[in-house]
């Protein structure tokens, strides 16, 4: 059955992949969310939106009627995901997918590249911000840590929290192909914070 998406970052790398995988794999209805959207051209499954993610009217405008929130944003993540957390509670939306980063949780082996840690690269206290504040919500979410971004074919591994982070890059069709299934499936990876890397 076809679903009602919100793509919050609709203008960057990976929401612009997320955006033409679904639209050629479901039939989904896209909401896309940014900032800027000059540069988008919707068609008939589609609807853009102008707006700041810190700003709650924008939110509850773009978040009613949604089944699924998808989110791939840099910045002060930490308040973007605790604005979009809010937003989702008033409107009744549960299902939230949010791209964080690897190495949040000091979870890459020495053998991979243990300087892109937290302990090591405090770019990453936004991303751990986020993750932390999505994971004591009581939505039905999905964090995901990509490795560095590639191009290339759909290939990829899942490591769980917890687990050894197992590669150092990832293919924007592998994360783009991940969130497909996630958008599908209510339960897929559902309440996890997981790593995807390509398989070596």
């Amino acid at each position: 059955m076809a679903k009602n998406v919100l793509i919050i970052g609709a203008t960057g790398t990976i929401g612009g992949a997320v955006r033409q995988n679904l639209l050629k794999t479901t039939e989904d209805h896209l909401t896309l969310f940014a900032r800027h959207v000059g540069r988008l051209r919707a068609n008939d499954r589609e609807t853009v939106l102008a707006g700041d993610v810190t700003d709650a009217a924008d939110l509850d405008r773009a978040m009613a009627g949604q089944d699924v929130v998808f989110v791939a944003l840099s910045g002060p993540l930490g308040r973007f995901a605790k604005a979009i957390v809010s937003a989702m509670d008033r409107q009744h939306v549960t299902r939230l997918l949010f791209i964080t980063s690897m190495g949040i949780y000091n979870e890459i082996p020495a053998s991979v590249g243990s300087r892109g840690n937290l302990d090591s690269n405090g770019m990453l206290q936004p991303y751990r911000e986020a993750a932390d504040v999505i994971e004591a919500s009581d939505l039905n979410y999905t964090v995901i840590r990509p490795g560095w971004f590639t191009n290339g074919p759909v290939d990829y591994e899942v490591t769980r929290k917890g687990e050894p982070f197992g590669g150092h890059d990832v293919s924007i069709s592998s994360i783009a192909d991940f969130v497909s299934r996630a958008v599908a499936d209510e339960t897929y990876y559902a309440h996890e914070s997981v790593g995807l890397n390509t398989n070596n």
